[in-house]
């Protein structure tokens, strides 16, 4: 059970590494990694999307599920303040910038439970679900590994937790501070996007 996130842990300590400690004047972070990749998924009003729907645009994507009791809800919130703080005082950057939700429970994320979810957040943020088959493609795509954790009044997903910016191109830039509060990830939205 624990296997697939032991496998992904080097992964995670050089996405810490990129996040925090990383040489901001150079190459991003994460050039050359091999993260991201072309997807089909549905969104919260139930409209067919592709990645190539975002070519040209920054992405924020962040895979999670909306029944999340804590992890989700407090990185979502510190993404919206973030981008809502972006917005106020870097609007030109802002609308650079795409934010994705991308679950990985697609049993229970259905388009409107999504539509409800990311509404809390932030206005612009855009929850995407699948098919599980289409989940576990993006996922993989994405280097994220997630679980079923079945508990005694149904189950959780056990999920890697990360919020990659995307460049216009699709290729990993960075990921996100999520540890820290909305003005770190602000300052580094503003030092990657062009």
């Amino acid at each position: 059970m624990n296997s697939v996130f032991q496998k992904l842990q080097p992964l995670a300590a050089a996405l810490a590494l990129a996040a925090c400690g990383a040489d901001n004047t150079g190459e991003p972070p994460l050039a050359g990694a091999r993260i991201g990749g072309p997807f089909t998924l549905t969104d919260q009003n139930g409209k067919r999307v592709q990645d190539a729907d975002f070519a040209g645009k920054y992405r924020i994507v962040y895979f999670g599920y909306t029944y999340c009791p804590d992890v989700c809800p407090t990185d979502l919130a510190k993404i919206g303040a973030a981008f809502r703080a972006l917005e106020k005082q870097a609007p030109r950057t802002a609308a650079k910038i795409v934010p994705l939700f991308i679950s990985v429970d697609p049993e229970r994320d259905t388009p409107a439970q999504l539509k409800q979810y990311v509404g809390n957040f932030h206005p612009r943020l855009i929850g995407l679900t699948g098919t599980p088959q289409q989940v576990a493609q993006v996922a993989k795509a994405y280097a994220i590994a997630y679980m079923k954790q079945p508990t005694p009044s149904g189950y959780l997903m056990g999920h890697s937790e990360v919020a990659y910016l995307m460049g216009p191109d699709g290729k990993p830039i960075t990921s996100l501070p999520l540890e820290k509060d909305p003005p770190a990830i602000v300052a580094e939205l503003e030092h990657w996007v062009r």
